[in-house]
């Protein structure tokens, strides 16, 4: 059987995406049978953080399988998992949080789902658990989560969609138009706190938010404040903030954690995963605070939610503390300053033509292009040695772009090699048409 037949058996994305022969890997970069080399400048579908063949992972992993392989938390002391539970909360800023581990970052919201829902009951007596999400939101591919969130292209039909859809527009046009001036803070009041009103505070247990867009819209990025209005909304209300870093958390854009950009939007609940696993592994942490982490013991509440046969795996846990190790080794002021350079190389697009709109923190831009451009222009990007990886947006037309994620452990030459390519297949398709 040929590869093609044999391809078409294996149930992958159907989107026209690369298809490449990879023969080996070197950091940032894929080495193909043909000979080429191909800068990954999204880390792969947003995950591969800190680049392949990471030697602080492989030694974890080699360390650790040498112990064991498999033992459940419940029945082998899980020390390696303590271990990674007190350096991500470290790392992130948040060091009396508890953890929950899961297998991916979609497990990762069902069980915040499930936790908040407990932690509401037993506080606040409430009479539903009701998740508030936006129409422009992703958190993950569960029946649960696909149909809580407003991605258009993965929702499913309404008659699949479990009775739930999202419940607010978020502050980024076009997806939520004022008639003057732009989105601001008091977006959190129009859309917030009215859809929490409509339904009932005693009924809603948790606004479930991305602090910036991911791949969903392109990186926007939220108004001053907006998110610090938004907990000042839900703590008035008895509801929990959920933020959904899966994409964002571990210096994606540029501070360990997104919201950290903003004082005051710290969250009740924050789920990490592409990040932290970095493409070594399948993983999603939900990080509780203090103050609620108890509730979720309490004799009235219910059992925890299910994480999984594979949940607090050892090996995992030791491809996380090899990530961890990396990050560290950069250092903050390291990944910072490199967020910041990329951000500045990548505004020489705003004068491009065919460039509507370039956007994001840190290591995630979304670089927004006129109708007709996005395949064409990562055809024009991968005959120059450099992947991207796609959105289409909101709006009509729906608006389409390129997500700018490389490897947090890109050099300035891979950015620059990066960002010419880029240059100079936007201008390649300009002069084409």
């Amino acid at each position: 059987m040929d590869y093609l037949t044999r391809r078409g058996r294996l149930l992958t994305s159907s989107r026209p995406m690369p298809d490449w022969e990879v023969v080996g890997s070197s950091g940032a970069w894929l080495h193909l049978a043909d000979g080429r080399r191909i800068f990954d400048g999204s880390s792969g579908l947003l995950c591969a953080n800190v680049g392949q063949g990471s030697p602080k992972v492989f030694g974890r992993l080699a360390e650790q399988f040498s112990r064991y392989t498999y033992g459940g938390a419940a029945v082998v002391q899980p020390h390696i998992q303590m271990e990674l539970m007190d350096r991500l909360c470290h790392a992130v800023g948040r060091p009396e949080d508890s953890v929950a581990l899961t297998t991916c970052g979609t497990l990762g919201v069902e069980v915040a789902v499930g936790l908040a829902r407990n932690i509401t009951r037993v506080r606040d007596g409430k009479r539903r658990g009701d998740i508030l999400t936006s129409t422009l939101s992703y958190h993950g591919m569960s029946a649960l989560t696909l149909g809580l969130a407003g991605n258009h292209a993965r929702r499913p039909r309404p008659e699949d969609a479990l009775g739930l859809g999202p419940a607010f527009a978020p502050p980024y046009p076009p997806t939520h138009p004022h008639s003057t001036g732009a989105c601001d803070a008091s977006c959190a009041d129009d859309e917030i706190a009215q859809a929490i009103d409509s339904i009932g505070a005693e009924n809603v247990s948790a606004v479930l938010i991305e602090p910036v867009n991911g791949s969903t819209g392109g990186a926007y990025v939220p108004p001053a404040r907006y998110l610090r209005r938004v907990s000042e909304i839900c703590r008035e209300r008895d509801v929990l903030v959920i933020h959904d870093e899966v994409l964002t958390g571990l210096w994606r854009t540029g501070t360990p954690l997104a919201s950290q950009h903003w004082d005051g939007a710290e969250p009740d609940l924050c789920i990490l995963s592409k990040g932290l696993g970095a493409g070594y592994t399948g993983v999603g942490a939900v990080l509780v605070s203090p103050e609620i982490a108890p509730l979720i013991r309490h004799t009235d509440a219910d059992p925890l939610p299910a994480m999984g046969t594979m949940a607090t795996h050892p090996l995992q846990a030791a491809a996380c503390l090899g990530v961890l190790d990396e990050l560290e080794a950069i250092g903050a002021s390291t990944l910072q300053a490199r967020g910041e350079r990329l951000g500045r190389r990548l505004q020489a697009l705003t004068d491009l033509p065919s460039v509507r709109d370039v956007r994001g923190l840190g290591f995630l831009y979304g670089v927004e292009l006129a109708p007709g451009l996005l395949w064409p222009l990562m055809a024009e990007a991968e005959k120059r040695g450099v992947f991207f990886y796609p959105f289409t947006g909101v709006g009509q037309p729906r608006s389409e772009g390129l997500v700018i994620a490389p490897p947090l452990t890109s050099t300035d030459t891979d950015v620059d090699f990066m960002v010419t390519a880029l240059i100079d297949g936007v201008t390649a398709l300009a002069e084409s048409r």
